[in-house]
């Protein structure tokens, strides 16, 4: 007799094994799919619990949600921001609030114009927080406008020349507000004007990242919260500029590098590595999580990892996607500027961001003059050539973004909004630049329910204070959350009381 005769049950035991073995990998694709690479589906239940304590819509219990997505607070005018950020601090009278007072009287101390009381203005100090007193002073000497204004449009509005084309194709769409202001004269005011608190109180949640946590998903398989570009440095709020800070770390902004060529350098599981093999990977991963949940249900950082390996398998597949610029039009291409050198980086950026909101991306907030320090618009010497430069690589760009919604039907519901953490002062500094100012400059609104060819509020005649239609920087955040069915005032979470200044309060007249 062989000696396999002996052992008849051998090829049973492999079979049954090789069955369960199938099984295992069955089921394992079984929870794959059921929950869309779903490991956080085990904390789920408990975080909606949590989170949902503010998201309710009038007259419906806390937590209340609709297909999975929190309900808004009420009707909302748009679904998707898109928040451009100018980093350094640009210029408002070189960009959408001139002033010819600057030219009439150059080369004279303001003390010798007839507008010498802007210096013994209230705002000088009532508004102003210093970080290192006395380290930004007051520059006496008038500097003139370093760019001509046209007005554009069957509105008027006023647009330098550095920001040509936005008039040309966007005057009667936008709506400039040029009563803003803050209270850090330093660069701080970065991180204050995505959070709405002064840098010497820490990091505090963000505009995006209270969208986020209030609003929920409209696309499970990307981001609803991403940042394109080189975000703020360490010096002004690094990373606390997108940052959730106590709302958890899973309503954090996620980077993506928009590089056509290789758009997940750090999110796939390589060459050598087969799609089955991860997913049988990430399926353990899952499981693990899922123990380690159960154990610490209020483990935010866990519930964060867990959606985040969710949410990186999926972004495979649908980023590369959004960035294969290649499914565009020439034209399309050719309108964002990605055919000529100065404006292809950031025109890359804008057309992202376009694509993202379609595809449902909640908030995409864009960097523009990141450089590792205070940014690039901060134009203390040589703004002339500096802020020429840097509005050749936007303007074009921006339009474009602007232009392109509407004729895709998406700026009515997609807000747009551009601005800097503050302005420059009308006194010159070393000769041929402006210095940090918070005491009032502007930001320009397009779309999501926004009135169209509007200017709102004002500066004194120097660009020095703002005076009238004054509005600090949460006023904006206010009017973001407005426009998606969020009021500010209920967003709040048991255990961490808000200040009447972090609500703000919706800028009303330019709203439709």
């Amino acid at each position: 007799m062989n000696q396999r005769d002996d052992l008849p049950s051998v090829p049973k035991v492999a079979t049954a094994y090789d069955e369960r073995r199938r099984e295992r990998r069955s089921a394992r694709r079984e929870f794959l799919a059921g929950a869309g690479m779903g490991f956080a589906s085990l904390a789920f239940g408990a975080m909606l619990a949590r989170e949902g304590v503010v998201r309710g819509a009038e007259g419906k219990s806390a937590g209340s949600v609709a297909n999975g997505v929190p309900a808004p607070h009420f009707a909302p005018r748009a679904k998707s921001v898109i928040w451009i950020f100018l980093v350094g601090g640009m210029s408002q009278m070189e960009s959408f609030d001139p002033k010819p007072a600057l030219n009439q009287y150059a080369g004279k101390t303001i003390g010798e114009t007839p507008y010498k009381d802007a210096l013994n203005s209230p705002y000088v100090k009532k508004n102003l927080r210093e970080v290192i007193e006395g380290l930004h002073q007051v520059h006496p000497t008038v500097y003139p406008m370093q760019v001509g204004f046209q007005k554009y449009g069957a509105s008027g509005l006023d647009f330098s020349d550095w920001w040509k084309t936005t008039g040309e194709w966007c005057a009667d769409d936008v709506a400039i507000v040029r009563g803003m202001w803050t209270t850090d004269n330093n660069h701080g005011a970065q991180l204050q004007f995505h959070t709405g608190r002064h840098s010497l109180e820490g990091p505090f949640p963000t505009i995006g990242s209270w969208v986020h946590w209030g609003l929920g998903s409209l696309n499970e398989n990307l981001p609803q919260f991403v940042v394109l570009g080189t975000p703020i440095a360490d010096c002004c709020g690094g990373v606390g500029a997108h940052g959730a800070n106590y709302l958890g770390p899973s309503h954090n902004g996620i980077q993506l590098a928009i590089d056509p060529r290789n758009p997940l350098p750090f999110n796939t599981p390589g060459g050598d590595v087969y799609r089955e093999e991860q997913a049988e990977t990430l399926a353990l991963l899952g499981r693990l999580h899922g123990l380690s949940a159960a154990e610490h249900p209020e483990d935010a950082a866990l519930a964060a990892r867990m959606k985040s390996y969710e949410l990186a398998y999926r972004m495979q597949t649908a980023v590369p996607n959004l960035v294969d610029f290649n499914a565009e039009t020439a034209a399309t291409q050719g309108l964002y500027g990605l055919d000529q050198g100065n404006t292809r980086t950031f025109g890359q950026q804008c057309l992202a961001a376009r694509r993202m909101v379609e595809q449902g991306v909640r908030f995409v907030q864009i960097f523009h003059g990141s450089n590792g320090g205070a940014g690039a618009w901060d134009a203390h010497s040589n703004l002339k050539s500096g802020h020429a430069s840097l509005c050749g690589q936007i303007d074009r760009p921006i339009a474009a973004l602007i232009r392109d919604l509407k004729q895709r039907g998406l700026l009515d519901e997609t807000l747009v909004v551009v601005g800097t953490e503050f302005g420059r002062t009308p006194g010159a500094q070393n000769s041929n630049g402006r210095d940090h100012h918070p005491y009032g400059f502007s930001v320009m609104l397009a779309g999501g329910g926004v009135r169209r060819g509007v200017v709102h509020g004002a500066t004194d005649e120097l660009g020095f204070h703002a005076v009238e239609g004054r509005h600090y920087v949460t006023d904006l955040h206010a009017t973001v959350l407005q426009q998606l069915g969020l009021d500010s005032h209920r967003l709040q979470i048991p255990g961490r009381q808000r200040l009447e200044i972090d609500f703000g309060q919706p800028i009303r007249e330019i709203l439709a």
